[in-house]
């Protein structure tokens, strides 16, 4: 019966039965592998993954497969800043600063900053390619990656001589500013760079058809005219929104302070080795005996006393050193986001100019709109006048038309002389007409 059973139904897929095996054979502690484990529940959740390069400060790069909680946890990030990364998601630029890292929403460029890495949003548009050849570039360099790091208590001491020194042989100076900055001017000069080109797209394209309107106005041109300006008024709005948010973070020192996350770990790492040395220092009792009796109702020793004073003095030490060099710190950013504002106020500055431009242009064409609607009143006026004097040749001929007996119907030549006299009289009253309407300025005669 079984061996029918087996010849009657159509064979199992050999996936399943492996499957099958794998999950019911068990390990070598006892237990099946694979228990508990929902592979249909491993792919939906799969299908939440999405792709990310990541740059660390060396400049190696990969791309990795994380999902959206893992990379929550993986920053320390809410659910809503990742949601400005999205790219389902139009949301304007932004750079947010958190405690553990830097959110850049910049045109292209969607990326999340750390102190150590730099996760990127996996993409094949050619802005995105670039921002990570040049990150690259930079942190490789030579004399670069680890100029941040082994900056020691003489830190203003070698900055202000290498200045000097620079401004004496007028060389460039070697970047001091640590990771989290490299990749946030990188990011600021592709997004600065994408709007700038396409703003000079639109120039080209611009100036040309607004000259082409201006000497021939038609349908087909206003159309496509009214389709630059549309692209105009969007581009302006993104480059406005790019450079509010860089002014935004320049007048705020806070925001500033808060990207400087190199900084913070480092503090971080300082103020973790520093309660160590204390733990260990108060383990070792300050020369009491570890194994001494404490009574759990006498006063704290005095040890403990001590460790508590050290550890306010530091944490006072600590916040004043810290706000000394935030305060220096701080200058440093806000030069690097000034320069990059002056790049985006200039091309902003060429839409205005642009969008001027086509102001004007609209404003000659309704001018010369107005010029031939002008025109076509002067020449309906005159012909309404004409119209008026020829039908006093109407109203004569009715009078003489009449049923009556008047004497100058027997004249030879009354016809001429009536002809005549009238066709005087309607040359008058048209001059009469045409100097009324010179007086009052109605058409320049």
């Amino acid at each position: 019966m079984a061996d029918l059973k087996e010849r009657l139904l159509p064979p199992r897929p050999i996936s399943s039965i492996n499957l099958r095996e794998a999950t019911s054979r068990p390990s070598a502690s006892g237990r099946p592998l694979f228990q508990g484990i929902d592979f249909l529940g491993l792919k939906k959740r799969g299908q939440g993954l999405r792709s990310w390069i990541r740059v660390d400060s060396s400049g190696n790069s990969q791309i990795m497969e994380v999902d959206k909680f893992t990379m929550m946890r993986r920053c320390d990030l809410p659910a809503r800043d990742l949601r400005l990364l999205d790219p389902l998601f139009v949301y304007p630029s932004t750079i947010l600063g958190r405690e553990k890292a830097i959110v850049v929403n910049l045109e292209q460029i969607r990326c999340i900053i750390t102190a150590d890495e730099v996760l990127l949003l996996n993409s094949l548009d050619s802005y995105v390619l670039q921002y990570v050849v040049e990150l690259q570039r930079r942190l490789t360099s030579p004399g670069v990656g680890e100029v941040w790091q082994n900056e020691g208590p003489d830190l203003g001491r070698r900055r202000s001589g290498s200045r000097c020194f620079d401004n004496m042989f007028a060389t460039s100076s070697p970047d001091y500013l640590p990771f989290e900055f490299r990749a946030l001017e990188v990011a600021l000069e592709a997004a600065c760079a994408y709007l700038d080109a396409q703003a000079a797209e639109l120039e080209i394209e611009a100036y040309p058809l607004l000259d082409e309107l201006t000497s021939k106005i038609s349908t087909l041109n206003l159309e496509r005219v009214r389709r630059l300006k549309s692209r105009l008024v969007a581009l302006t709005r993104r480059v406005q929104k790019v450079r509010d948010e860089i002014e935004q973070l320049m007048d705020d020192d806070g925001d500033m302070a808060e990207m400087y996350l190199t900084e913070k770990k480092r503090r971080m790492e300082a103020s973790f080795y520093g309660d160590q040395s204390m733990m260990g220092y108060s383990s070792t009792g300050g020369g009491l005996s570890v194994s001494a009796p404490v009574s759990p109702v006498s006063s704290p020793p005095d040890n403990r006393k001590l460790e508590k004073s050290l550890s306010i003095a530091r944490s006072r030490h600590e916040s004043m050193k810290s706000s000394e060099s935030t305060s220096e710190n701080i200058e440093e950013l806000e030069m690097l986001l000034e320069a990059y504002f002056v790049v985006i106020d200039s091309t902003l500055n060429k839409l205005t100019s642009l969008k001027e431009y086509i102001d004007d242009t609209e404003d000659f064409i309704n001018i010369q709109l107005d010029n031939v609607r002008n025109q076509l009143i002067q020449f309906e006026l005159l012909l309404t006048t004409a119209t008026f004097v020829v039908a006093i040749f109407g109203v004569v001929a009715g009078v003489f038309g009449m049923n009556f007996t008047v004497p100058l119907f027997d004249q030879p030549d009354a016809f001429k002389w009536v002809l005549l006299i009238t066709g005087i009289c309607g040359l008058i009253i048209f001059g009469s007409f045409l100097w009324f309407f010179k007086y009052k300025r109605l058409m320049p005669l």
